[in-house]
């Protein structure tokens, strides 16, 4: 089904520009389909990557774009403490590897494989474990890790050392690092010598570090949940494919605010989409996925 999405912005802006900012697709990919003629304003296919669209004009993007678009991998991994996200180092071993057929934790077509271009879409350090999404899709990336996003992530820490109500305190609101105030952050303590924290960025080390100026030490930290995918039932060292509605419900989480005035023109004003298929209610990530459908991932 095609989508069609009407432009809210006050002045002229490039259709790649328009539709990379507002999160449907990277700037290359709306080149792309523009190139293969998938992409129309009221009614006229484009041809030009460079072409305006107007203040109250309708943009529509054909079926075909719209697989092309979900049609990529993006997988859930319990990554076990010892393994890196990304790029490994000498003899670091990179969580990718883990995603092996024997390992899949559900059902799948496709097993990454070299033929797919995986990234952490928020790393997980070495010396943690838990939630790591994998993905080559850049929609989903900027939702989550985007300049713009305040995707909350939710980690488990168990401390060693003394947790007072002043070090929970400066733990929620107080803390610099690298020279920069930390965004306020959701810290409570929800056992003996374990706490629960939910974040909305993700600068290098945060937690362990911010543990540090308290005098609070982490000897184990597990990521739980990444926006409103969790991670449930899947065991360690296993992996799954995100589902459709996965996918939708990060998108929309991650999607930039509207402002609550109107200001100057920007070129970045979120689409309004006129007719799009259901989301319908996300998965529960507990539950067995289905098989990778033509849309799926």
């Amino acid at each position: 089904m095609a989508r069609t999405f009407t432009y809210s912005g006050d002045e002229p802006v490039r259709i790649n520009k328009w539709l990379a900012q507002s999160g449907v697709c990277s700037r290359r990919e709306a080149e792309g389909l523009i190139t293969d003629g998938l992409v129309s304003v009221e009614g006229e296919k484009i041809s030009s990557p460079g072409h305006k669209i107007l203040p109250g004009q309708s943009l529509s993007l054909a079926e075909r774009a719209n697989t092309a678009l979900e049609n990529k991998l993006t997988v859930l991994l319990n990554k076990p403490v010892g393994y890196v996200s990304g790029t490994p180092e000498g003899e670091q071993v990179p969580a990718v590897r883990l995603l092996t057929r024997k390992a899949l934790f559900g059902e799948s077509e496709t097993i990454p494989g070299r033929r797919h271009k995986l990234a952490p879409v928020g790393r997980l350090d070495q010396d943690s474990h838990g939630l790591l999404i994998l993905s080559e899709d850049g929609v989903v990336a900027k939702a989550v890790i985007g300049p713009d996003s305040e995707m909350t992530k939710e980690y488990l820490v168990r401390v060693r050392g003394e947790v007072t109500a002043d070090r929970l305190a400066k733990l929620r609101h107080g803390l610099n690092l690298d020279g920069r105030r930390l965004k306020k952050a959701e810290v409570t303590e929800i056992g003996p010598q374990r706490l629960r924290f939910v974040l909305k960025e993700g600068r290098n080390r945060q937690i362990r570090r911010m543990c540090d100026l308290v005098e609070l030490r982490v000897v184990d930290l597990q990521r739980v949940r990444i926006g409103p995918v969790e991670l449930g039932n899947l065991p360690e060292g296993q992996w799954r494919l995100l589902t459709e509605e996965e996918r939708a419900a990060l998108i929309a989480a991650g999607a930039p605010r509207r402002p609550t005035r109107q200001g100057p023109a920007q070129a970045g004003a979120v689409p309004r989409q006129d007719a799009k298929r259901p989301a319908g209610k996300a998965r529960r990530p507990g539950k067995r996925p289905g098989s990778r459908g033509p849309a799926g991932r």
